[in-house]
Formats: structure tokens, C-alpha cells, sequence
């Protein structure tokens, strides 16, 4: 088979999964959100945790119990990393350094999933079971809370209450994330993939040399890794691993796993708010934008310049040998798309335009179709500036789903848009003006400035994926990544919450001759309009020092 009909196929079978998935998936999720019982194991919960989770909240209050969450999330996860080698299945694992535990609790806490580790040697069964897949968890499913408090804004009106944190987690994780992860992790070993508690074992190669191989939850581990969009892996190769991602019906269905609840959730902000219109119009906007990614990456492998590559049929260097350069070039645009670290191949390995556009899905906020929860409400924030923007070129007062965007919504936008270019800009400037980005490059040039700037901008859109030609365990980036996870995480939330409450006060504003649809295809050109062109502006000066500069050299 060529490779050519190869991508073609995986591409229309994965876009098919999804398209039959999105409607049963995303009325689901609205179901959850919008229902008033509780199980009778959601109510244990709750009183374990002392919560009562039919008191309604205004934002401040959804928001103080979003960060105090997260921050005991932290503060756990940091201490078991420290304390493993105290704590049974410990496999006689030393506690890991003070800026890398701190660094891991801050990746894995904000949905990042930054690895400065290798897995299999330096993390106990206790810590990726009890520690880092609990996180994978309720990381995910904060993000979903957050995103559907937004919703709430749209679709309430006189009141500032957004629903119940406590509510919206324990139902994502429980009826949501947990059976999903769980039908995925059967799929998963019935692949191949390893799901034990074993100690590590030794065995002969066919060189006739020993190696040491570390068992482990792994199935269970990837199902959550790749569903709630967060990316740690067991091991350090992650899905190149034959532990984690055993053949190509594996790589196909943890591709699946990445895009399908960011693909679903628009449905369930349609259903919601009313008008399912609304969601398909978000959807198709992100389908685009992420359907000409792969489109890119996958030419631009494919001709990639040298006689090895053309011999080859395309760039294979630090590609998965199994799958051939499409599946490595679909696998690595969904992960930079979607806020997901986990990967299949060197990004480092890419070509200079094709590592480009990798970073641009990350810039652009990881919002076609972005991470769990986080991709659909960066892609309303977005949405809100499209109407905006277009109410002063037709000079109408900006409407969107009957509330009017005054100076408060469009300022907590603005402050939205520009958390995460300040944190990517500033932190790529101090670890090259500092020289701690040079001493971390593996490479010289236009390619190792890619690689700091990929770091940083991986680490403060909490995707987590690496050029893996960055030398980040060290002190400094230890500590300066896990801050920019951190304040890439949360701040965003601040002002999307903010938004929310002042959205839910608001009395709904009858349409009228000048509203403007939001429901049609130009709208839908406009929002993708917008989305580049705010990306753009902001970037490009960093782009074309790095991956432009390396391209076009080629």
C-alpha cells in the first residue's frame, strides 16, 4: 500500500469514528452537566469531601474551589514523588529531586504532562498509579468543569450562579472519564499493551546482552493519558514505546482517544445553550484548522529535501518505523492540536516548516480542537473576539448567543488572549538571555532556538510534548517550566470564569435585524479569520527565527 493511500485511509477512518461518535458522546455530556441526581457513589464523595454539591456557586467562590483543588493536587503529588522510596511498590526507586518533583506535580496537576524524567527508572508503581494517573484524571476533568461553567454563562440569564465545582468533577470523572478509560484500557491490552504490577524483569536480547524492562498499569495509564488530553507516559519513549502502542490498531485508537472529547464537547455547548447550530459552527471551525495541519505536516514530510528521504519515501529519521512518516505526522499534529504531550516520534526529527506548523497549533492556543475542556472554551473566547471584531466593521453593538459584549467581557478576553504569548515570549527570552537555553540545546542555529521555543511553548499551553533535543532537566528549567505550566493553567481559567459570571447576569438580548448569525458557515470562515490572524501577529517574530528561518534554508 502506498503511504499516500495509507494517510488517506487512516485519516477518513479516524474522521468517521469521530463524525459517528460526536452526536451520542457530546448529548451525553450535556446530560451529565445539566442533571439535578446523584449516584449513590457520587454522594460517598461528597461527603468525604464535605462538599455540598447542589449549592450553586458564583464565579469568585467556582474559582477559589478550582485553585484550591489544584493546589492540594500539587502539594500531594509533590510528596509522594518524594517520598516513594518510603512507600510500598516502591521498585527500589530513589525520591526524585526537589525541582523535578515540584516540576512533575505542577506538569501533571495542569493538565500538561511534561516529562523531565524517564518513567520506567525513576517512578514507582505507587507514583504513576496513585499519583500521576489520579491526576491524569481530575486534571482532565477540571478543565471540562471549567468549560462548561462558561456554558452556563451563555445560557443562564439574571443570575451570576455557574453551577457546582464539586458537581461538575466528580460527574466528568465518574460518568465520563472513568468508563470511557476504562472500554479504551481492554481495547488497549487486547492490542498488546502491558497491564501488571510487576517488578522489573530482566531478560537476553537477540544480541545476547541483558536489559531491564519495567512492568506496570500501563493500558490503564495510556486510556487516561490520551482521552483527558494529558500526554505523560508510562515509559520515556511514550507511545513509541511497543509497551504503551503495540501495532496500528493502537496508534489509530489512542489518535481516536486524543480528539474525542474536544471534537464532542461543541455538541454539548449547542444542546446546552439551545441550538446545535451553534455547536456544529465551533466544530467545523476547529475540524479546518486542524485538518490543514495534517494536510501540511504530511506533504511536507513527504517531500522532505535529501536523498535519504526521498529513498525512503519521505523524512522517516525519528519517525515510528512501524507506522510509516503519515501515521507519525497525524499522530504529531493531533498531540500539538489537542494539549496533549504524548507522541509517537521526535518532533525533534521534523523538518524546520514542519516543526513549524507543529508549534503554530500549540500558539494558536490549542483550540482545534484543543484540550479537554480547555480546547472549547479558548475556541468561545475566540469566538467572542470574531463577534466583536465584526460588530465594529458593520458597526452593530456585538451580540453573541443573545449577550452583549460590553468594555468587561471584551477586556477579560483580551486579558485571555494574552496570558499565554506573554508566558511563552518571556520565558523563551530569559532562558536565551540567561544562556540556560543554549546550554540546554542539542543543536546549534535556527533548530535549537525551535527546540527552547517549543519548550516553552508546549509548557505554557500545558501540552507537554517535547522537540526532544532540549536538555530540561536542570534547576532552572525545572522551575521556570513548572511556573509557566502553572500560570498558562490557571490565570486563563481566572478570566474565562470572569467572563462567565458576568455573561450569567446578563438579561438575554432579543436577535434582530443586525445580529449577526453565528450559526452559518461565514461566521465560521471569520472565527478561523480571526484565530489566525491574532496567532499570527503575535508570533510570527519567534516562528521566523526558528522553524521559518531553518525551512526556508533547507
Amino acid at each position: 500500500m502506498s503511504p499516500t493511500l495509507a494517510s488517506v485511509l487512516q485519516v477518513s477512518a479516524l474522521v468517521a469514528a469521530l463524525a459517528l461518535v460526536h452526536r451520542p458522546l457530546g448529548d451525553h455530556m450535556a446530560r451529565v452537566y445539566a442533571g439535578m441526581k446523584h449516584s449513590r457513589a457520587e454522594r460517598w464523595i461528597y461527603r468525604a469531601v464535605g462538599a455540598d454539591p447542589d449549592a450553586g456557586m458564583r464565579w469568585p467562590a467556582y474559582l477559589r474551589t478550582v485553585l484550591a483543588f489544584s493546589l492540594a493536587g500539587v502539594l500531594l503529588l509533590y510528596a509522594l514523588q518524594r517520598l516513594q522510596d518510603r512507600l510500598p511498590l516502591s521498585l527500589g526507586f530513589a525520591p526524585l529531586s526537589p525541582d523535578q518533583a515540584f516540576n512533575t506535580a505542577a506538569s501533571f496537576t495542569s493538565n500538561t504532562n511534561w516529562q523531565s524524567y524517564a518513567g520506567e527508572s525513576a517512578m514507582s508503581h505507587l507514583t504513576q498509579t496513585g499519583g500521576l494517573a489520579v491526576q491524569n484524571f481530575v486534571s482532565a476533568a477540571v478543565g471540562m468543569s471549567v468549560a462548561v461553567a462558561l456554558i452556563r454563562g451563555f445560557a443562564r440569564a439574571r443570575t451570576g450562579e455557574l453551577g457546582n465545582f464539586w458537581a461538575d468533577l466528580v460527574r466528568g470523572t465518574v460518568r465520563i472519564l472513568l468508563p470511557v478509560s476504562a472500554a479504551a484500557a481492554v481495547l488497549l491490552v487486547a492490542a498488546g499493551a502491558v497491564q501488571n504490577f510487576s517488578d522489573v524483569q530482566s531478560v537476553t536480547t537477540v544480541t545476547g546482552q541483558t536489559q531491564h524492562l519495567t512492568g506496570g498499569a500501563v493500558a490503564s495509564q495510556e486510556a487516561i493519558k490520551d482521552l483527558g488530553t494529558n500526554g505523560g507516559g508510562f515509559y520515556n519513549a511514550n507511545s513509541s514505546h511497543p509497551f504503551e502502542n503495540p501495532d496500528g490498531s493502537s496508534n489509530l485508537l489512542e489518535v481516536f482517544l486524543l480528539l474525542l472529547i474536544p471534537f464532542s464537547l461543541p455538541r454539548t455547548f449547542g444542546t446546552m445553550v439551545g441550538s446545535v447550530r451553534q455547536g456544529y459552527a465551533v466544530v467545523a471551525a476547529m475540524a479546518g484548522i486542524w485538518f490543514a495541519g495534517v494536510v501540511a505536516v504530511t506533504l511536507l514530510e513527504a517531500a522532505h529535501p535529501g536523498t535519504a528521504a526521498q529513498l525512503a519515501g519521505g523524512a522517516m529519521e525519528g519517525k515510528e518505523q512501524r507506522f510509516g512518516e503519515s501515521a507519525s505526522s497525524l499522530f504529531a499534529v493531533s498531540t500539538t492540536m489537542t494539549s496533549t504531550g504524548s507522541v509517537n516520534s521526535f518532533h525533534d526529527s521534523f523538518s524546520g516548516l514542519s516543526g513549524g506548523v507543529l508549534l503554530f497549533g500549540m500558539m494558536i492556543g490549542e483550540i482545534a480542537p484543543g484540550g479537554v475542556g480547555s480546547g472549547l472554551y479558548g475556541m468561545l473566547v475566540m469566538a467572542v473576539v470574531a463577534v466583536f471584531l465584526t460588530g465594529l466593521m458593520v458597526g452593530r453593538t456585538p451580540e453573541y448567543l443573545g449577550k452583549r459584549l460590553g468594555p468587561r467581557e471584551m477586556k477579560l478576553a483580551a486579558c485571555y488572549l494574552l496570558v499565554t504569548p506573554a508566558l511563552v515570549l518571556s520565558g523563551t527570552a530569559l532562558a536565551m538571555g540567561t544562556g540556560n537555553g543554549e546550554s540546554a540545546m542539542t543543536n546549534t542555529g535556527p533548530h535549537g532556538f525551535s527546540e527552547v521555543l517549543y519548550a516553552y511553548t508546549s509548557a505554557s499551553n500545558n501540552n507537554g510534548s517535547a522537540f526532544a533535543g532540549f536538555g530540561a532537566d536542570t534547576g532552572f528549567h525545572n522551575t521556570a517550566l513548572g511556573l509557566c505550566m502553572l500560570l498558562g493553567r490557571f490565570l486563563p481559567m481566572v478570566f474565562v470564569l470572569a467572563l462567565a459570571g458576568s455573561l450569567a447576569r446578563q438579561r438575554p438580548a432579543p436577535a434582530s435585524a443586525g445580529t449577526l448569525r453565528t450559526d452559518k458557515p461565514l461566521f465560521t470562515g471569520v472565527l478561523v479569520a480571526c484565530i489566525a490572524i491574532v496567532a499570527g501577529l503575535t508570533f510570527f517574530p519567534s516562528l521566523a527565527l526558528g522553524p521559518l528561518a531553518e525551512g526556508l534554508a533547507a
